[in-house]
């Protein structure tokens, strides 16, 4: 799928990842698409949750070993 945008945030923990998103989606346009690495097991549930309270569209999430990779369509 092609991203607009990517966002690396390996390394952050909570709530880094959720934060540094929010500010990246904030300059993107209605129907882009971030594409976000993080390391943190604990992103999973919080993207998700992100994505249900904000109306950013998850598009997936995908696990290589310690890395996530989250598809989001911003609102």
């Amino acid at each position: 799928m092609n991203c607009d945008q990517e966002l690396d945030v390996s390394g952050l923990l909570c709530p880094l990842p959720i934060l540094k998103t929010k500010q990246s989606l904030s300059a993107m346009s209605s129907g882009q698409i971030l594409k976000v690495i993080a390391t943190d097991p604990a992103a999973v549930i919080d993207f998700q949750v992100f994505s249900d309270n904000t109306g950013n569209e998850m598009l997936s999430i995908s696990q290589t070993n310690d890395i996530f990779i989250f598809l989001l369509k911003k609102k």
